[in-house]
């Protein structure tokens, strides 16, 4: 099976997608996958080489040439600039993908009330403050999808990482919340828990052969998960084939929960 075939979006031609964290792994698969369906994307990271590598990688490509602005997330104000800038760039926002997340171990001794903050800075605030900005963008149109990405570790809840653990359980309550706030305006509020997604830093910090045979024993799909197989997902969740979908709670992790 060739797992880069997927449906095309005519809604999403020409729509302006704008992703955050978007340089790298997941958010580079997404960024690529929104290009290739004809969209206008937006992306921020703080990694600057990677994310022009991938710009000029797209341009070749002959796809639109995506915008790129180098951003610290966890500056509101930066952040909420940076949106008011891409959708003065591209127009209204039609989907905005809530992907930037730092997944470093932690135990619970080692944190204190600074380093916990940080963590929720990154892994949770961004998502709020981003939905925020795009909402009157979204609100003119009387459209739009909001996709955040959580992670089956809300669900789990593994050890060493409680911060991380409860900034991704805490953007499932967000999807809710949000999801009843704007849906008066059709704006689409979902969340997409991904498995062991296999990105480049997952191969280079974590990813041994005796990880993956334990985490084969654990799954149904006995496969790696991709970037392009979340990205599929997302792209799903940004179209219109997915109108009638909000509040909800997306899991892909090859049968792992």
């Amino acid at each position: 099976m060739n797992s880069n075939k997927t449906t095309i979006y005519h809604d999403l031609k020409d729509q302006h997608v704008f992703i955050t964290g978007g340089a790298t792994g997941i958010g580079a698969e997404m960024v690529r996958a929104f290009a290739a369906q004809g969209a206008r994307v937006a992306f921020i990271d703080y990694d600057e080489i990677n994310a022009r590598q991938l710009c000029d990688d797209l341009m070749n490509d002959q796809f639109h040439k995506p915008w790129f602005k180098k951003v610290d997330v966890t500056n509101v104000n930066t952040l909420e600039n940076a949106i008011a800038d891409a959708i003065k760039e591209f127009g209204p926002i039609y989907a905005l993908i809530n992907n930037v997340a730092n997944d470093e171990r932690h135990t619970p001794e080692e944190m204190n009330e600074e380093k916990w903050r940080a963590s929720l800075a990154v892994n949770l605030d961004p998502a709020f403050f981003a939905s925020k900005a795009v909402y009157e963008s979204m609100k003119l149109n009387h459209q739009g999808s909001i996709i955040n990405f959580s992670s089956i570790n809300a669900l789990l809840g593994p050890a060493n990482m409680p911060a991380y653990v409860t900034a991704k359980a805490g953007l499932v309550g967000m999807t809710k919340a949000l999801s009843k706030d704007y849906g008066d305006n059709n704006i689409r509020v979902n969340a997409i828990l991904p498995g062991w997604v296999i990105t480049d830093r997952q191969i280079e910090k974590w990813l041994t052969p005796e990880a993956e045979e334990e985490w084969k024993k654990l799954v149904a799909l006995k496969d790696r998960i991709m970037p392009i197989d979340v990205a599929k997902l997302a792209i799903f969740l940004a179209s219109s084939d997915s109108k009638m979908i909000t509040g909800q709670s997306f899991v892909i992790d090859a049968g792992r929960t």
